[in-house]
């Protein structure tokens, strides 16, 4: 996708950190439903995955989030008598979230968002400077 109009340096950064954002909560949403128990495997949480798209304006690239979709990841049915949600043979469905999947994502998110933050704040630096040697 091309934009209108240039992108800098901090428009690049801002993008990325707002993906990442995006990234962060659709993961911790992910996390604060795992291990959720449901009546039926179509009630059933499924992970939450956002889908980035690049966008590039002459030499530079960043990205935007397209949609946030559902995971493949599929519910899982668990023997459990004793849950309120059991069915008439006593089964519930458990939420489709891969735990250390979702932490090691989460890690990484932080990791891509901190570096654009020491973008930014190389670039703060290097325009300060030039001001002050000016």
């Amino acid at each position: 996708m091309t934009m209108s109009g240039s992108m800098n340096v901090f428009d690049v950064s801002a993008r990325a950190m707002s993906a990442q954002m995006v990234r962060l909560n659709t993961t911790a949403s992910n996390l604060a439903n795992a291990r959720t128990d449901y009546a039926s495997k179509d009630e059933a949480y499924r992970a939450m995955r956002p889908v980035f798209r690049a966008v590039m304006d002459d030499n530079m690239a960043t990205v935007d989030v397209e949609r946030v979709v559902q995971s493949d990841l599929e519910p899982q049915k668990r023997y459990d008598p004793s849950n309120p949600l059991a069915d008439k043979e006593g089964f519930v469905w458990e939420a489709a979230v891969d735990e250390t999947a979702e932490l090691i994502d989460m890690l990484e998110t932080a990791r891509n968002y901190k570096n654009n933050v020491q973008v930014l704040q190389t670039a703060k630096s290097l325009i300060l400077e030039t001001v002050r040697n000016q």
